[in-house]
């Protein structure tokens, strides 16, 4: 098959994605169904793509441009032999992003980051915003691969948010899991009339000075 980008740091590499209209939660109870498998060949303009008897998509994920896009560039500069990338829509990250503030990027990290000690730890660097692209739009695709390479988790504006690891597809996910949950925090204080007011800029200096974090945001 020949892809929807060039990518020539992938070749030789192999690359399991989601099949479009697949859910995550049923990758667990079928994996073959849903999955389907690229190897990637010389050049990497095209690829062989192999799938089971019960696969339950007609094409891959509709972001495919974009996630092989993001391994290539991973690949290409880092050298890395794994690299996960993971899409979802998580509930507040996703509704926050339709408020034109938080779709400022200082705006949003200074106010998601405040909620939990943890999430300067695990999110240093901050949350990357993208400006609404067509889904599936190159555009999508280069706004994307610019900004993970400077952050690990990417707001999608008004669509969802990317995350990469190169360690593990569960490592990816947790980053999801920790943005989710500090924008879950902001969302209850925008209902509770902003009553809060999250850990102080000092108080996560103080924590990121503790754990010898380089952040740049507070």
């Amino acid at each position: 098959m020949t892809l929807p980008v060039k990518v020539p740091a992938l070749a030789g590499y192999s690359v399991i994605m989601s099949g479009s209209g697949r859910r995550l939660r049923e990758i667990k109870d079928e994996p073959t169904a849903h999955l389907g498998f690229l190897v990637i060949d010389a050049g990497g303009e095209t690829a062989r793509m192999y799938t089971a008897p019960t696969r339950r998509y007609q094409r891959l994920s509709s972001e495919y441009n974009s996630h092989l896009a993001i391994h290539n560039d991973q690949v290409e500069r880092s050298g890395i032999k794994f690299h996960a990338v993971v899409h979802a829509q998580p509930r507040h990250l996703t509704y926050l992003s339709h408020i034109p503030a938080y779709r400022d990027e200082t705006y949003l990290n200074r106010h998601l980051l405040r909620w939990q000690p943890e999430l300067i730890v695990i999110l240093p660097e901050g949350i990357g915003v993208v400006p609404f692209c067509v889904p599936g739009s190159p555009e999508l695709m280069a706004g994307t691969v610019e900004s993970l390479r400077t952050h690990r988790i990417v707001v999608w504006s008004k669509h969802g948010i990317i995350a990469r690891s190169d360690v593990s597809i569960k490592r990816a996910t947790d980053r999801i899991e920790y943005a989710e949950a500090g924008a879950n925090y902001e969302y209850l204080n925008l209902v509770n009339h902003s009553m809060a007011d999250g850990l102080s800029p000092e108080e996560i200096r103080q924590i990121a000075e503790t754990w010898s974090i380089d952040q740049h945001i507070f």
